[in-house]
């Protein structure tokens, strides 16, 4: 078993508020794995610019990246969180798993959010590579929020073995948006018969709803509008009692996907 607690929480323009906000929530914390969302290290109340990225991004050696990594290693638990990465002058829009300090994963967030007037590749440098890594009973893949819209990412993930999808978000709200993460994240955890955690922004410009999804595609927790956190335990066996009784996996075409299961 995996506890995971989601914590759907309201970013600030300050990132050193930011920072103390995680690090108190970690530091609360019994769960094996905490997960946040995306933009963790700040969004200004109109949203983001490429000034403001830039002035808050951080390399992983990095005081937010850093503190954060320090906290999970006194408590001896690890997390999914969020990071404007600067990386050889380029930021990325970065997930970082850590687990008790080590960071053990780093995902370049793929499909840059080009769609609803929104123009992320004017802030960041798109990534091209999966993230994928053992955490307790599971094989864990990252993605980034846009990234639901494009199933053969999670494909590709799934045949590497994932068996479960963990997604810092930062949905914004607009006509029938909530409808669209509640399809996208239940499609991508079904399809790929998978667990699929999404743990989203919330406050006035994005939506919340952040869901921990079975692999037969039952939210088994969504917690709505405002800042709150949840735990769940999952077991993985749950993954293999679904996997036979749903053998996707099995029958697709894996040929179709050669690009992606290519060796690192």
């Amino acid at each position: 078993m995996l506890e995971i607690e989601l914590f759907q929480v309201t970013a600030g323009s300050e990132k050193p508020a930011n920072l103390r906000k995680v690090l108190q929530l970690i530091d609360g914390t019994e769960a094996d794995l905490a997960v946040f969302p995306e933009y963790l290290m700040g969004v200004p109340p109109e949203g983001l610019t490429a000034d403001y990225v830039r002035s808050v991004a951080e390399p992983l050696t990095g005081e937010f990246i850093g503190s954060i990594a320090d906290k999970l290693r006194e408590k001896g638990i690890s997390a999914v969180i969020h990071a404007y990465l600067l990386e050889h002058g380029r930021v990325s829009n970065a997930a970082i798993l850590i687990e008790k300090g080590s960071v053990r994963a780093v995902y370049r967030k793929i499909h840059l959010f080009d769609a609803f007037g929104y123009k992320e590749s004017s802030m960041f440098a798109a990534g091209s590579e999966l993230a994928v890594t053992k955490l307790g009973g599971f094989t864990a893949g990252l993605a980034v929020c846009f990234d639901l819209r494009f199933p053969e990412l999670f494909r590709a993930l799934a045949l590497r073995g994932v068996d479960l999808f963990i997604i810092p978000s930062a949905w914004y709200r607009g006509p029938s948006k909530e409808e669209q993460w509640y399809a996208l994240t239940r499609a991508r955890a079904h399809e790929n018969v998978a667990f699929l955690v999404a743990v989203n922004q919330t406050g006035s410009l994005f939506t919340g709803r952040s869901v921990l999804v079975n692999p037969m595609g039952h939210a088994l927790v969504d917690l709505g509008e405002g800042e709150r956190s949840i735990r769940v335990a999952v077991d993985p066996s749950e993954v293999r009692e679904a996997r036979e009784k749903v053998p996707v996996l099995n029958l697709l075409r894996r040929d179709l996907y050669r690009e992606w299961l290519a060796t690192p």
